[in-house]
């Protein structure tokens, strides 16, 4: 196993929602800000509305391009956030790698900090994203990690494992499954999950329900 980006100090998440003396404190920071004419009630409900509509939808579009698309792939792994320009698809501004799967390499992401992670492209990240659990084990032990999501690695596979981080997301590329010649791009998408596009899955089957 290949470790890229070794961890270091960067911020993280914001504190969890479920706790309500922070809902008070989120509450009482957005009215003094709209108070003091920083934005208006107005533009908050609307960044926070476009914010709720990023979803796994915009990386998959991202990755069933790469797929269809020999030229745009390698304008993808060379500067992510601009090919994900050419679909009209805006980044957070924070460098962004694209990494392919192969036959011999499979790409791990994890935040061993916190949660940081392509929300731009892929929404909000799941729980177990976030958990204790995973960013341990993700890193001692990816593969079992792996087999845990149902993804069965042969054993010269190289697994590589991206720490993600405050200036740094990352985005995988699955592998296109096969029997998926002659698709398009809408089609293709279908099959890009969520957690392939973590690493912790291969892209859906043609034949998946």
């Amino acid at each position: 196993m290949n470790r890229t980006h070794a961890p270091r100090e960067h911020a993280h998440g914001p504190p969890p929602t479920g706790d309500p003396h922070y809902r008070l404190l989120a509450l009482a920071v957005e009215e003094l800000l709209v108070e003091n004419g920083v934005f208006t009630a107005e533009e908050h409900a609307a960044q926070i509305a476009a914010m709720d509509a990023r979803t796994p939808a915009r990386g998959a579009r991202i990755v069933a391009r790469a797929w269809t698309d020999p030229a745009y792939a390698a304008r993808l792994l060379a500067n992510a956030a601009a090919a994900a320009e050419e679909l009209d698809i805006a980044t957070d501004g924070t460098p962004l790698v694209a990494l392919a799967n192969t036959p011999r390499v499979h790409n791990l992401v994890v935040c061993t900090l916190c949660s940081c992670y392509p929300r731009a492209l892929l929404g909000l990240p799941p729980q177990w994203y976030k958990s204790a659990a995973y960013r341990r084990r993700a890193i001692r032990e990816p593969r079992a990690v792996l087999r845990a999501f149902g993804t069965e690695l042969p054993p010269g596979v190289e697994v590589r494992v991206h720490d993600s981080t405050a200036d740094m997301r990352y985005l995988v590329v699955p592998e296109r499954p096969a029997g998926t010649v002659g698709w398009r791009e809408p089609e293709l998408a279908r099959l890009v999950s969520r957690d392939s596009m973590i690493g912790a899955a291969r892209a859906r089957r043609p034949d998946s329900p």
